[in-house]
């Protein structure tokens, strides 16, 4: 085998494993964590309703765009983790939201209350946050 196939052969291979890190990650991450059981289930509930590119997008830069079911210049950028909800129109930032279950929820769970929420009323959820506006 010539030293030109055996580097092709390796540079598939890394492509092929850069690929499919993210689902891995998302499938493998609730035990390398130690989370509790809770935290488990959140995370399995929402790698079943995630696409796969929404999956690599909250894994790869940390939050997932809810496209308005509305608006179409608007997007709404839900973090992986705790904080605001970014509310992006026509590509700028107009407003940060808040909005917390009244009782903890593993992280997981926030991301999937604040997709389904978007996704079946964007009104009602509106009318429930807090909102902030953004001034540049």
């Amino acid at each position: 085998m010539s030293l030109i196939s055996q580097v092709l052969t390796v540079l598939c291979w890394i492509v092929i494993a850069l690929a499919i890190s993210p689902i891995l990650w998302l499938l493998f991450q609730p035990y390398f964590k130690g989370w509790s059981r809770a935290e488990r289930r959140a995370a399995d509930l929402l790698r079943d309703i995630l696409t796969p590119e929404q999956a690599r997008q909250l894994v790869w830069h940390g939050y997932l765009e809810i496209p308005s079911p509305h608006e179409p210049q608007r997007v709404y950028r839900v973090p992986k983790s705790k904080g605001y909800v970014q509310v992006i129109e026509n590509g700028r930032a107009t407003m940060r939201l808040c909005l917390q279950p009244v009782e903890y929820l593993p992280d997981a769970d926030i991301v999937v209350l604040h997709k389904l929420m978007i996704e079946a009323n964007e009104e009602t959820y509106l009318q429930k946050a807090n909102k902030y506006l953004c001034i540049e």
